[in-house]
Formats: C-alpha cells, structure tokens, sequence
C-alpha cells in the first residue's frame, strides 16, 4: 500500500519524507527540489511486534510496511500543465492514500510560494486543482457513458446518474471523498475512475517546535476545515523531528523529545496514521525462524488473510489456528495459551482481528 505526500512547493515535504524514511531525498528552500517521486518503505511501529520477539525469540523479526511517496509540489494551474502539474498529477493518482501537508508556522527566512503563511489557501490551491483534474476525467467517462444511456441501456442510465451526482458536486469545489454515495455506486462507478479526490488524506499541519504539543492558531483554523471533511489532522514540527533524527543514540533523541513535551517521534504516529487511513490492520505469525506482523485489510476474511503469505495458502485453506493477542501477552507462550483454553479454530468465514496470532492449515 503506498501514500503520497502532498503540498505546495517549500512546505517541509521532502524534510518529512527524510524523517520517515531516512532516504536523504534533496530538501531545499526553492520551489520545485523535488521533481522525480521519492519513494521509501517504512516500518510501522508496533509494540505488539516487540512483545511477541521478546515472548517467541525467533531468528527474525519482520515488521509490517507502508511505502511512502514525496511528490513534487503543486501549483495553480497544475491541473492545465503549470509547474509539474501532469506530472504529479499522474504520480498522486497511483498512490492510495494522501498526506497532505500544510505550512502552520511563520519563518521569514522559508519562503512561500504565495508569499504568505495561510494553510486554508494553500489547502484549497491543491484541493481545487485535485478537483479540476477529477472533473475532466468524469467528463470524459461521462460523454461514452451518456452515448449508451441515450440507447436505453439500464446500466449506462444507472451510471449516468452517479457521474452527474459527481460532476456537480466538483463543480462546486466538493472531493468525492465527502460525497454521500453507496458502497455499491463506489465499487461499480467511482472506484474504476480512479479519482484523486476519492482518496482519504490526511492533513499534516507542519508547526514550529513551540506548537509541537498544541498546535497553534493555524492548526486550529485547519482542524475546524478538516472537521468538516471528516478527515483527521496530525500536528508535526517536521525541522524538530529532523533534528531529533540526527542524534546518535535512542536516549539521546528521548530526552529531546521529553524536552519539548513529546512521547515519541511524530514520524512513528504518521505512519500508523497512514495504516489506519488506508483502512489496513495487522495479524502476526509467530515461531522460532520469525515473528511477522502480516498486512490486510480490515474486514479480511482467515482465508483472504493466508492469501497474504501465498496464494496456495488461500486456495487450500483448511482450518486457522488463532490466539488473541493480548491472550499471548498474558500468558506468556503458545503452549501456556492451548493450557488455558484459549487457542482458537476457525473456519473459511473467520473475520480476522486486528493482533491476531495466527497459524494457517492448508492442503494444495
């Protein structure tokens, strides 16, 4: 699964993507650093991972994975071919998630494209653009499907009617994403389109260090705008958390983070952030050559979650051995678990649960 960061050009982008990925993509203060996508593939933390390698002891630990995508920055008129506009345009619609990030802080030495620190403007510049670029594709989805509709085929006139559902509402500056619309009408008409403003984001309110904890009075007028949405916000100092990752030891950026008032790295909230907006959860497997945490989406059936470690798996399904983790925290072993009753066989219509442990029975 992969998420695009997103922004106006100087907005601290590729700064954050170096803070998740420790890839060292170029961040400068001039629009436009960033031209080629830099992609990176991040662990996402998880404490559970860590007890069940502490519990099991195994040869290795393999951690679930999110890839991250630092896209160039946008700017009006992206949607007609200004700036890289094609580009990233092209770039963002392959990714599956968005993170949009917004400057929240003033900094007279980081200059601003427009000039001037405003994250509801900048928000609108890249949403509008977003929009223009949707409205184009369902107009021309629109004009074949409206050829079969004057035919009086039924599908087509079913669609016809979503497709001027979504070409109105980007008419007027809305992103599919809020619209109401079925999960039926989503799967046959929307999703096909791949369309960027269907993707759920994420605002990153990019702050100085003094707003790390809080935020600020721009984080506020960002947070009323994402109420509205629906969508969720995260408040990161992203030149703090740079710093913070240059430090030598782990005690080292501890401290610096108790300093200023953090628990952990803002990076590590992202990017569980980021597994959660792409409606993803985690089940693990656990022996002595590895522990691994396994990526699926949430509603996955047993089956569907064994597809995951190899088609095969899922083909010949047969049986899950499942053990709830926080059973496997309490008890301390796999064989202390069976003791107490606790392991569980379930059958090809088990709905996974996020921290499952589980073990697959199979027959090719």
């Amino acid at each position: 699964m992969k998420a695009g960061i997103v922004g106006l050009p100087n907005v601290g982008k590729s700064t954050l993507f170096n803070c998740l990925s420790n890839a060292k993509a170029q961040s400068a203060n001039f629009p436009f650093c960033t031209i080629e996508p830099n992609i990176g593939v991040v662990n996402v933390p998880d404490v559970r991972l860590e007890r069940l390698e502490q519990l099991v002891a195994p040869e290795r630990v393999v951690p679930a994975t999110v890839e991250i995508v630092d896209i160039a920055g946008l700017v009006k008129g992206a949607s007609k071919g200004e700036g890289l506009g094609n580009q990233f345009l092209s770039n963002i619609r392959e990714t599956d998630a968005i993170l949009h990030v917004l400057r929240c802080f003033d900094n007279d030495n980081i200059v601003h494209v427009d000039g001037s620190v405003d994250p509801i403007r900048d928000k609108e510049t890249i949403d509008l653009e977003l929009q223009l670029k949707d409205l184009d594709s369902v107009e021309k989805r629109l004009e074949k499907v409206g050829r079969a509709a004057r035919t009086g085929d039924k599908e087509a006139l079913k669609e016809q009617v979503v497709l001027i559902q979504l070409k109105t509402a980007l008419e007027a500056a809305q992103s599919v994403r809020a619209l109401d619309l079925s999960d039926e009408d989503r799967s046959a008409y929307v999703r096909p389109l791949q369309l960027i403003t269907d993707k759920p984001v994420l605002y990153v309110c990019n702050v100085d260090e003094s707003s790390a904890v809080s935020g600020n009075a721009y984080v506020d007028r960002v947070r009323e705008v994402a109420q509205s949405e629906q969508a969720q916000i995260l408040i990161l100092a992203v030149s703090t958390e740079a710093d913070i990752n240059e430090l030598d030891s782990y005690e080292e950026r501890q401290m610096f983070l108790e300093d200023i008032g953090l628990e952990e790295p803002g990076a590590a909230k992202l990017i569980r952030s980021a597994y959660v907006l792409l409606d993803l959860q985690t089940y693990f497997t656990a022996g002595q050559k590895e522990v691994r945490a396994w990526t699926i989406h949430k509603g996955a059936t047993a089956p569907q979650a064994a597809g995951v470690i190899h088609t095969d798996f899922e083909k010949g399904f047969i049986r899950a051995e499942v053990i709830a983790y926080d059973d496997y925290d309490q008890y301390e072993s796999e064989t202390k678990v069976k003791e107490a009753g606790k392991m569980r066989v379930e059958g090809k219509d088990y709905t996974v649960h996020d921290g499952d442990v589980m073990h697959f029975r199979f027959n090719v």
